[in-house]
């Protein structure tokens, strides 16, 4: 970094006049050039950081011609709807529509194991959701909005697609996140993305600006396709989205009440496809295996495990094994990225 920093300003004299202010500012013009006087945009919330920042810098720009959609896909966190709904309304008053679309995506998702395919599904379905949206938008205002915003990041991009400015149209895809390799090539809506060029920490300073509370900005990343690539395998077996809720609820519960939920970059259970012998009580069980993964990261494009007390650990298998019925094993992930992704799917 020193080496970049001297070669930088003192051999090619540039100036450290770049300030995320001008980020905000140039977004703005770009989005005011791109979108017509009269047109109307749909913004797809998920809840998230990067979809809420994305969504409070259009508005800044376009006002209330933004109609923000948050899409519940069966796929959410426990109790995600009722949370980030009032979120929504009480701190950001931003006009969100919620879509309940669980029996749409679930039915589809059924059967599907391998992971890219769950991908390209969600990614196809939400496109549909968000059509209907328009379409039904077109009847109340005479006008059919042309343009869709996501709040894609950089890493991303990265992940799913060709370097930009490769001039490649190939390369290892690492998996395809729903908003870029796994939308489908005939969507009707075009894409404003104002966020693909920075990374999880940028948005976040960008956020500060836009006045996007301090707590919301904090969240965990929460991936696109949902609890669908933290079930592994077919995610309508075994009751293994509710069973995984409860997993995921008590396990980030006991980092916030350790007070250690701002030193994580992101924290999250995993249910695996495999059953494991064990005793409960008097009796011998044959239940379900689930795994916690937590990750210290700058940027989400390398992550080393965090390393917790063996107490705590101690604490939150046993609470995990009580309370959710069908588990009787917990296992840690102590890998980093590379070489394995953050997101086990």
């Amino acid at each position: 970094m020193e080496t970049l920093r001297y070669f930088l300003f003192d051999i090619c004299g540039i100036a450290a006049g770049w300030k995320m202010e001008d980020v905000m500012e140039e977004e703005i013009e770009v989005i005011k050039g791109t979108v017509g006087p009269e047109d109307h945009v749909i913004c797809a919330l998920s809840g998230g950081v990067d979809s809420t920042v994305a969504a409070t810098l259009v508005h800044k720009a376009i006002g209330d011609r933004l109609h923000c959609v948050f899409v519940d896909n069966g796929l959410l966190r426990y109790k995600e709807r009722e949370r980030v709904m009032e979120t929504f309304e009480r701190d950001l008053h931003l006009p969100v529509t919620c879509v309940d679309a669980i029996e749409q995506f679930l039915s589809k998702l059924k059967g599907v194991e391998e992971p890219e395919m769950k991908r390209k599904i969600i990614g196809k379905e939400f496109i549909c959701i968000f059509d209907a949206f328009a379409h039904d938008l077109e009847q109340k205002l005479g006008r059919k909005p042309a343009y869709l915003v996501q709040g894609t990041l950089y890493p991303d991009v990265i992940e799913s697609c060709p370097p930009p400015g490769t001039g490649r149209t190939h390369s290892h895809t690492i998996k395809s996140h729903h908003n870029v390799g796994g939308l489908p090539k005939d969507m009707k809506l075009k894409l404003i993305e104002p966020l693909k060029l920075l990374f999880k920490d940028e948005v976040r300073q960008l956020g500060k600006i836009l006045n996007v509370p301090e707590g919301f900005l904090k969240r965990h990343p929460f991936p696109g396709p949902g609890l669908a690539v933290r079930v592994l395998g077919d995610v309508t077996k075994n009751n293994a989205l509710d069973i995984l809720r409860e997993v995921d609820e008590i396990f980030i519960q006991s980092i916030k009440d350790a007070g250690l939920y701002d030193r994580i970059w992101q924290a999250f259970a995993v249910f695996l496809p495999v059953r494991s012998v064990g005793v409960q009580g008097d009796q011998r069980t044959h239940s379900h295996v689930v795994a916690l993964r937590a990750v210290t990261s700058q940027d989400g494009m390398t992550a080393d495990w965090y390393y917790f007390e063996h107490k705590f650990l101690d604490d939150v298998a046993r609470k995990i094994c009580n309370s959710v019925r069908g588990v009787n094993r917990v296992v840690q992930d102590i890998t980093s990225k590379p070489p394995s992704t953050i997101e086990w799917e």
